[in-house]
């Protein structure tokens, strides 16, 4: 059983297929023993509030989510100290403009438009969770 401590993708996705897909694509690659799925934002946010000291390496997020949305996720990790840095990847379905810029305005670290095409959905999530996990340097505070 994978522990809050172990942690190490939080994927926050409401839809089933496409959470099936990224699920699928990161076992592939070896990265899915330590992901917790949250289904909507308060899910996702309970988590990081009561997940114990150690953050996850990085969050997947998908915007158009149930109770509180993706924007509002980021908005509350930009502004609580503790996963002010926490990297943040959108994975969404939405390529309007006004979303886009909002979350680099509120310090989104990438923003994916997620393929239609299956291949290029699985190869695009298993390019994302290798890079954040393998290749990225986060800070020692983290």
């Amino acid at each position: 059983m994978v522990t809050v401590q172990d942690v190490e993708i939080l994927l926050v996705e409401d839809n089933p297929e496409d959470l099936e897909l990224a699920l699928r694509a990161l076992q592939r690659n070896k990265l899915a023993n330590r992901i917790h799925v949250a289904r909507d934002g308060a899910e996702a946010l309970e988590f990081l509030r009561n997940g114990g000291r150690q953050l996850p390496r990085v969050v997947l997020l998908d915007l158009k989510l149930p109770r509180v949305n993706g924007i509002q996720v980021l908005e509350a990790i930009r502004a609580d100290e503790r996963t002010r840095m926490l990297p943040v990847v959108v994975l969404t379905s939405s390529r309007e403009s006004p979303d886009v810029r909002r979350c680099y305005e509120l310090g989104v670290n990438s923003y994916i438009v997620k393929p239609v095409d299956f291949d290029a959905f699985v190869k695009a999530v298993a390019e994302v969770g290798l890079y954040w996990m393998l290749l990225n340097q986060p800070p020692e505070t983290m």
